[in-house]
């Protein structure tokens, strides 16, 4: 995920930092380099111009040139810049004043709607502890009705389809959730391969006979600025509330997530992180920018732990974190924990200083490299898992053959520990409070 561009922007960064001092002459060959790396990654040049404006107007400002690290206050700026573009805030899920709360799913063949269905059917049981009907409301594809009832067995959802044309399903299905006292109804609608007139006359009648609280588009985070101007059309007829962006797990450019917004002024609300049924999030801004920048995101990671392990442990997990007690053999579990909590190579991610020392590729097919951890962690001693600071030279050789690692290798694990401690640190002492924790200031 945003693979190409998260590499540029660490190098553009790490050339401003390498500036005592900075003047617009160089902030200017900066945001060059950053107009180049948004065009690359398929964002739409509207944005970029717009995006690139602002950054300049605030960057090349007197508190900004004139402080002590004017080359952090430049990339603090592309980071709020960067929030703004993508939100904001998280655009949260509206449910009607009586249910059903009726929520219709709309998109382009092929953007994965029905999947979409299935998951938010899921997240809402889980997060909202609200039961859904799922309604199969795309009787012109054979195979949706189809997928959505394996669906609806794999996850224990009723899945209403009826007979006759959609607007009769949709009828029949409002008056069964009705009956049986649904929370929410999930309308699976048709898509086509293109935009039609007749799809769209279709999709204003269901929603002018359903009237949902939300209208969310689904469109696939790989077809860049395609997605983007299906977006535009939908949201012209139906006046959509929001957008789910799906496959965006496998989008290395961005330029969907990074126009879309801008372009249609309608929030992305959610966005399919997998295949798996529960490999959907909510969407973040400010999580996500950091991502973007190769910040990691240290929240999602403790949420996702949350959700993977017993109260007992999340609650053994935030002492460490307050007390700055969190260890190499922490470290160590926390690895063997990962495998639970979703794909490798987008967990390493969230976990700033480690997203660099791996080729994130090779994480998620043979676990190689957290092999290699495991390795050099079990080759020290109870009492350089908990002090690493007495790792001295000597000690680095014996680990490292014992091992069966280079002395380079152990340098890396350590010193990509230590930037994780520093991290968790941050994450535990200051920023924003939210609940029991404090939330991590990228800068």
């Amino acid at each position: 995920m945003f693979d190409s561009l998260t590499q540029r922007f660490e190098i553009i960064f790490r050339k401003l930092r390498g500036h005592g001092r900075l003047t617009e002459e160089n902030i200017g060959e900066a945001l060059r380099e950053v107009r180049l790396a948004l065009l690359e990654a398929d964002v739409h040049f509207k944005v970029v111009k717009d995006f690139l404006e602002e950054v300049k107007k605030e960057a090349i400002g007197k508190g900004v040139l004139e402080s002590l690290s004017p080359g952090q206050q430049v990339i603090k700026v592309v980071y709020n810049r960067l929030v703004s573009l993508l939100g904001e805030r998280e655009g949260k899920l509206q449910f009607g004043p009586s249910p059903p709360s009726i929520l219709m799913l709309v998109g382009l063949q092929g953007s994965g709607k029905t999947t979409s269905a299935g998951k938010l059917a899921l997240y809402l049981r889980k997060q909202a502890k609200k039961e859904s009907l799922l309604v199969a409301a795309d009787v012109y594809r054979p195979a949706a009705i189809e997928q959505l009832k394996i669906l609806g067995r794999q996850l224990d959802f009723p899945v209403f389809a009826g007979d006759g044309d959609p607007l009769n399903i949709v009828q029949e299905a409002l008056s069964f959730a009705r009956s049986e006292d649904f929370d929410v109804l999930i309308l699976d609608t048709a898509g086509r391969l293109h935009i039609d007139q007749e799809m769209m006359e279709e999709l204003k009648q269901i929603k002018t006979l359903s009237k949902p609280v939300e209208i969310l588009m689904v469109a696939d985070a790989m077809t860049g600025q395609d997605a983007v101007k299906s977006a535009s059309s939908f949201d012209a007829e139906l006046d959509l509330s929001g957008i789910i962006l799906t496959k965006l797990d496998g989008d290395a450019k961005g330029g969907a997530a990074l126009s879309i917004r801008a372009i249609t002024g309608k929030p992305i609300k959610f966005v399919g992180m997998g295949e798996k049924l529960d490999a959907l999030e909510v969407f973040f801004p400010d999580r996500m920018a950091s991502r973007i920048l190769g910040m990691g995101d240290i929240l999602t990671l403790v949420e996702k732990a949350e959700e993977a392990f017993d109260r007992k442990n999340s609650v053994e997990l935030q002492k460490k974190l307050r007390s700055d007690s969190f260890t190499l053999e922490d470290f160590k579990n926390q690895l063997q924990s990962l495998k639970s909590m979703g794909p490798l190579d987008q967990l390493v991610k969230m976990i700033p200083g480690l997203s660099r020392m791996a080729p994130l590729g090779e994480l998620e097919s043979d676990n190689s490299e957290i092999k290699q951890m495991e390795a050099i962690i079990n080759s020290m001693t109870p009492q350089e898992r908990r002090h690493t600071e007495i790792i001295d030279g000597s000690r680095r050789r014996r680990i490292a053959q014992g091992s069966g690692t280079t002395v380079m290798e152990v340098n890396k694990l350590l010193k990509s520990f230590a930037q994780m401690q520093k991290a968790l640190h941050q994450f535990s002492k200051g920023g924003k409070r939210l609940g029991g924790f404090r939330l991590p200031m990228p800068f």
